[in-house]
């Protein structure tokens, strides 16, 4: 488009190279002035300082900031995991109270704990894996040099998502096998 026709807005030449790309440069200062000697020539750098420049147009913010939603996530859900648990166990004082006025050892009643919340955290990981799965298509142009059902990439998510989650349960677990049977007998 010549700049006759539309002066108002900047121009702008894209060279690809092999080499470095400073190294070019005055090769194609050269170029462009045996074309036209009025054109100025301003902004002359590569495209990774240009983006620089713009740092919400570097991949690199993308994936910051992803990772920034992503903790926040990973934070939510250990909060959601532990409040449930927490919630559940204080509702089953009582029947605690009893299994281990009958004898039930501390483990079992942590592994019993332990399950209900693993139980929780499976439907979660189960129903997340198939949203996931679903949305690949979606985040394709956002990740570089993995495959979006890479199983290490998925393995690892859902081994963060499991060791959360296990945390999450373990601190109330343990509260609960903490209870006094008496005191637990007369909790209502």
């Amino acid at each position: 488009m010549p700049y006759t026709l539309t002066g108002a807005f900047q121009r702008g030449i894209l060279v690809r190279t092999q080499t470095a790309p400073e190294a070019l440069l005055n090769s194609v200062r050269r170029e462009i002035w045996a074309l036209d000697r009025n054109v100025a020539l301003t902004n002359t750098r590569t495209l990774n300082d240009y983006l620089k420049q713009f740092s919400y147009a570097e991949p690199r913010f993308s994936v910051v900031l992803l990772g920034v939603f992503a903790a926040v996530g990973l934070l939510l859900v250990s909060i959601g995991v532990y409040s449930v648990v927490a919630y559940t166990v204080s509702r089953r004082t009582h029947e605690i109270g009893i299994r281990m006025a009958l004898g039930a050892r501390r483990a079992s009643v942590l592994g019993m704990v332990v399950a209900k919340g693993l139980l929780l955290i499976g439907i979660g990981l189960g129903i997340g894996l198939v949203a996931s799965l679903a949305a690949a298509r979606a985040v394709a142009g956002q990740i570089w040099g993995i495959s979006p059902h890479d199983p290490i990439t998925i393995g690892g998510g859902v081994g963060v998502i499991l060791f959360a989650g296990l945390a999450a349960c373990y601190f109330p677990a343990r509260r609960a096998t903490k209870v006094d049977p008496m005191v637990a007998l007369r909790y209502e």
